[in-house]
């Protein structure tokens, strides 16, 4: 009865706000109801967005967006007879719709998202076994070490749990290359990692070919194992101890279930977050998606595999025939046709593995295009719209995230459509600047408020401008690349660990220096066209505007590509842990700061008789989340610092046995606690204007410093010749 209800007062809703926003009312009327609804949203953030309140936000800003689609729809395209002006303007118009298309589908998806809490664990006797997938192809051996010692320490009964590496690195295919050197690499790679299975307790698995990428991998493994649950972990991603006590539950309770999915959490930044230094104090990218969107996802039952962090049912996999592989997500497209075979998910909202995120620009950028040509894989040859056996949300859901893929084409007609005003005089958006600030500014303003109202806590007011700009340039090629040959892309691992010996701007770097050179120019031409033309002032200053806004991006951009130097390979995790180090025969308590797999911060706690010197041997005593046998782990010290707290050890380990990498895996990656701590250390809700005024910062001062590497590396050759 409260569903009917609900589905009626929704329904009338919606027939008085179409009908309201096809009113013919005076432009100083619609400016008025603009600035009313924006102070009533406004009056309704300050209380927490749930329940009534929640609906009516989203209900207020809506009518005000539709609105300006209407007026957009009926009065500011260019007539046909000006194909000059009606060819760039309608293809405008078609991206405005777009993006407003976007946001409709977005807030459908997140208008109730659920907040599961794990699913109580199943008694040890009656536990389903669980088998764990860690497929890699060229990662080195101290990462995967430290991932199949943290997947071999997972809390579950050891009689049911299972640990298999899966290199594609030493297929029998890659051991008889015809390339004596790399057939000599790959057989010299199968035994060690051989040897480290055998020593940490887990299975090495490899297979003939090197055939269907990551899913060919995974079904090869599939063939040769027997579990009940399937876990999926990238080669960098290290699992906490508690991942299979938080989600085994949920497959006993649901025998429907073929997934629960977690989320990616990610101990370094990505290139904008490092370059930008934003990244212990604004929330990560990746935080919208696991934060908010999985969630609503999961409202629809349509919350989808992202590749890692996940726990699958093999029943499930059987009618598929294993993972697919059409396109090179198959993580997405294998969800599809699970959810198309009437199977169920669920999304738990807990960080319990930690990855590594690609470190420079062009990795980040290969990264993104395997997953935008894999989207639109999925989008050309699935269909989700037409998908038999979806509901009618789960084909919406699986629209949105294709769709949102082809955001680079938007982006870069937003980008050039200013320009052909300024410079050639196109007149491609009919309006007057007042009905600009009427119908345009509020629109914009309702839309901003939108995104941070619900998004606030996972994503600050421009940020997803800035990452869509950064990656539309390349991602563009990408896009038509794929729309062309759906069956062409080929999977790509991503390089994680890379490190930068100095500031440099990267390779991919040209085209965001001259985007930002001909947007200055834009400037230019604004000022002109004003003095010019000042019977068209106001439109020139609309369009001006607009190009300013461009500028700050780009100019946010060019911080972004002009990276700075890197020099850890592992990245260190923050910690407060308490310990004993020991040295010279003393013992004395220490405080662990910060750890990673390469090395360990101590900081003593009282003073010591002899402190350790540079290249001194100590050892390091802890106590354990799991149940290894402890004799401490061996380090040698690789730095001595003072500070107002006194002297810290900058401590590398020597992993000379293998309990020594599984101490290493418990110490810095067994705790799914200091994830959510740091997650929710990032996560507050800054506001539009907060928001914009810390990204006019970013743009301001990280384009000089873009413009300040560029120049250095001008001068460079220069000193050579001289």
């Amino acid at each position: 009865m409260t569903k009917a209800f609900a589905t009626l007062a929704w329904g009338l809703t919606t027939v008085v706000v179409l009908f309201l926003i096809t009113q013919p009312i005076s432009l100083q009327a619609h400016l008025i109801v603009g600035i009313i609804v924006v102070l009533v949203l406004t009056a309704i953030k300050w209380f927490p967005s749930v329940g009534l309140r929640r609906q009516v936000f989203l209900a207020l800003g809506t009518t005000i967006i539709l609105r300006y689609v209407y007026w957009r729809s009926t009065s500011t395209i260019p007539p046909i007879n000006q194909p000059e002006n009606f060819i760039p303007g309608v293809i405008l118009y078609i991206f405005e719709m777009y993006s407003v298309l976007m946001l409709a589908l977005s807030l459908f998806t997140v208008a109730d998202p659920t907040a599961r809490k794990p699913a109580p664990p199943p008694a040890p006797e009656t536990a389903p076994s669980v088998d764990i997938f860690i497929p890699t192809y060229n990662e080195d051996e101290i990462l995967l070490a430290t991932t199949v010692a943290a997947a071999v320490a997972l809390d579950y009964p050891k009689d049911r749990l299972k640990v298999y590496l899966l290199d594609d690195g030493g297929t029998d295919q890659k051991c008889n290359s015809s390339n004596a050197a790399a057939a000599l690499e790959a057989q010299q790679r199968r035994v060690a990692l051989q040897k480290m299975c055998a020593d940490l307790g887990a299975t090495y698995l490899t297979r003939a070919r090197n055939e269907h990428a990551k899913a060919g991998n995974l079904n090869a493994a599939l063939e040769k194992t027997n579990g009940d649950l399937v876990a999926v972990f990238d080669a960098d991603h290290c699992p906490t101890r508690d991942f299979l006590q938080n989600t085994v539950g949920f497959f006993v309770a649901d025998p429907k279930l073929f997934l629960v999915q977690t989320p990616h959490f990610f101990i370094n930044p990505d290139p904008l977050e490092h370059n930008l230094n934003t990244f212990e104090r604004m929330p990560s990218e990746n935080e919208q998606f696991y934060g908010m969107v999985q969630r609503g996802l999961d409202r629809w039952d349509a919350s989808f595999f992202c590749g890692s962090a996940a726990l699958l049912r093999r029943q499930a996999l059987k009618i598929t025939n294993g993972f697919s592989g059409v396109s090179i997500t198959e993580d997405c497209e294998t969800a599809l046709e699970l959810h198309a075979q009437g199977w169920h998910s669920v999304y738990l909202e807990k960080p319990m593995i930690a990855g590594l995120q690609p470190e420079t620009f062009a990795n980040f950028i290969g990264q993104r295009s395997r997953w935008a040509q894999g989207m639109l894989q999925i989008l050309i040859l699935k269909n989700p719209i037409g998908r038999p056996g979806l509901t009618l949300a789960q084909r919406l859901c699986y629209m949105t995230n294709p769709l949102f893929w082809l955001f680079p084409i938007g982006r870069l007609v937003f980008l050039i459509s200013p320009l052909l005003y300024l410079f050639f005089g196109l007149q491609i958006f009919s309006s007057s600047g007042g009905e600009f600030f009427a119908y345009t500014f509020t629109y914009m303003i309702v839309n901003m408020m939108i995104q941070n109202y619900l998004y606030g806590k996972y994503r600050w007011p421009w940020i997803s401008e800035l990452y869509e700009y950064i990656q539309s340039i390349y991602l563009f090629r990408a896009i038509v690349a794929v729309v062309l040959n759906p069956r062409k892309p080929t999977f790509k691992v991503t390089s994680k660990g890379d490190t930068l010996d100095e500031n440099q701007v990267s390779e991919l770097a040209a085209p965001y220096f001259i985007m930002f050179a001909i947007l200055l120019v834009g400037v230019g031409a604004t000022v002109w066209r004003m003095y010019s033309q000042p019977y068209l002032s106001d439109i020139t200053m609309v369009v001006g505007g607009w190009n300013v806004f461009n500028l700050l991006m780009a100019a946010a951009a060019i911080g972004v590509v002009a990276e700075r130097r890197n020099l850890r390979r592992a990245p260190r995790v923050e910690m407060s842990r308490t310990g004993e180090l020991e040295f010279d025969g003393q013992v004395v308590p220490a405080m662990i700061e910060d750890g990673s797999m390469g090395g360990v911060r101590l900081r003593p706690l009282i003073p010591m008789d002899r402190e350790p010197e540079r290249m001194s041997k100590v050892v390091l005593r802890f106590e354990t989340k799991s149940d290894i046998p402890n004799d401490g782990l061996p380090m040698v010290v690789r730095n001595v610092a003072r500070d107002g707290e006194g002297v810290h050890f900058g401590c590398q380990p020597t992993r000379e046995k293998p309990v020594h990498v599984k101490l290493i895996a418990d110490l810095v990656f067994g705790d799914s606690t200091q994830w959510s701590n740091f997650q929710q250390r990032r996560r507050r809700t800054i506001g539009v204007l907060h928001g914009t005024l810390f990204y006019l910062h970013l743009a301001a001062f990280h384009s000089l410093r873009g413009l300040s590497y560029l120049l250095r590396r001008r001068r460079k050759p220069a000193k050579a010749r001289a």
